[in-house]
């Protein structure tokens, strides 16, 4: 069954010298716990196209259906409640903040579709959520105190927390060294085992084999859909 489905995407950035197309009409479906690695060249459009695919970034021209719902036809404030319940993001940076301890990053999806919280009230999802990474011991450490790995762990706990249909993985180990970005890799290919659809953004051909299909992008095109 289609989860995910984008239609004719479109994208194009304007700087002060020209105006630059990143997506010129990508289709494609990601059917539910499904695995995709997204694979091609430095500025082929891959993250541009995680972001449209993730509501994050309005499509010049195109549709983004979740569930069968357009969510590029809701408003932004019934697209961020759509993409805090039904997608999971990680990034190659881990965008956590320096302030909070492990367990309050990773309680910050629950905090925003609750409309407030407490590490108290949520606790026990929380480290539950850390568990899982296998950091259930680092729940009061703040990002400065965790390694490189451990922080991206901390962020797929995070986007992990409202259960997700979908979780989108932009380069998720290009800010580690090889055996930090291996225990992340094997941790997200261990969560679409156990049934999570994944979309994954790599430039890793080994990280790209291992999932069920790969898209081959190059100047905002597919190239090759396996």
């Amino acid at each position: 069954m289609t989860l995910l489905k984008a239609e004719n995407i479109h994208k194009a950035y304007t700087d002060t010298q020209k105006r630059v197309e990143v997506l010129k009409g990508i289709d494609l479906e990601v059917r539910e716990g499904e695995s995709v690695a997204v694979v091609g060249p430095s500025g082929a459009g891959k993250s541009t196209l995680l972001h449209a695919l993730g509501g994050l970034d309005v499509p010049d021209q195109g549709r983004v259906f979740l569930n069968g719902k357009d969510i590029y036809a809701m408003d932004d404030a019934r697209r961020s409640a759509v993409r805090n319940a039904a997608i999971g993001f990680v990034f190659q940076f881990y965008h956590l903040l320096p302030g909070f301890t492990a367990l309050e990053n990773v309680l910050l999806p629950l905090f925003v579709r609750e409309g407030g919280g407490s590490p108290g009230r949520f606790g026990i999802q929380g480290r539950e959520a850390l568990e899982r990474v296998g950091l259930a011991e680092r729940a009061t450490h703040k990002p400065d105190q965790l390694s490189g790995g451990e922080q991206q762990r901390v962020a797929i706990a995070r986007a992990l927390m409202n259960r997700p249909k979908v979780l989108l993985c932009d380069e998720p180990t290009g800010n580690l060294d090889s055996a930090s970005g291996a225990v992340v890799i094997e941790l997200i290919l261990g969560l679409h085992a156990a049934g999570q659809a994944i979309v994954i953004v790599t430039h890793d051909e080994e990280v790209a084999a291992r999932c069920g299909r790969i898209v081959h992008i190059k100047d905002g095109l597919l190239t090759r859909v396996k």
